[in-house]
């Protein structure tokens, strides 16, 4: 070395594979979410990267009756939060796709029937 400084363009870069984006993003979901209804499966997320640019679309499944927009708004601002500070990409949008609700009734009488 001689103690150059080499520009960024030449320096090189580093990629995040999607799959390791896809699995902050479901961590993220998880993280938002504070319950998982019994019996549902935790989320899942997809993500496509193109130049430091991530698309997420996430599937959830979530308890009902709830307040099923705000659910779907921590997921969105979570994932956005996390992806962008452990991937250091941009999330100009997440997608949430929600899979099943789960009704409390059916919840309780599982419970109950134990």
């Amino acid at each position: 070395m001689t103690g150059e400084t080499v520009a960024p363009a030449e320096r090189g870069a580093t990629r995040i594979a999607d799959r390791v984006v896809a699995k902050i993003a479901s961590q993220a979901a998880r993280e938002a979410l504070v319950t998982v209804p019994s019996g549902g499966s935790p989320p899942h997320a997809t993500v496509s990267v193109r130049r430091d640019v991530a698309r997420v679309r996430v599937s959830v499944e979530l308890g009902y009756p709830s307040d099923i927009g705000g659910q779907c708004a921590a997921v969105r601002q979570q994932v956005t939060r996390r992806v962008t500070a452990l991937a250091g990409l941009t999330v100009p949008e997440v997608a949430v796709q929600v899979e099943r609700l789960h009704p409390a009734q059916l919840a309780d009488a599982g419970r109950r029937a134990q």
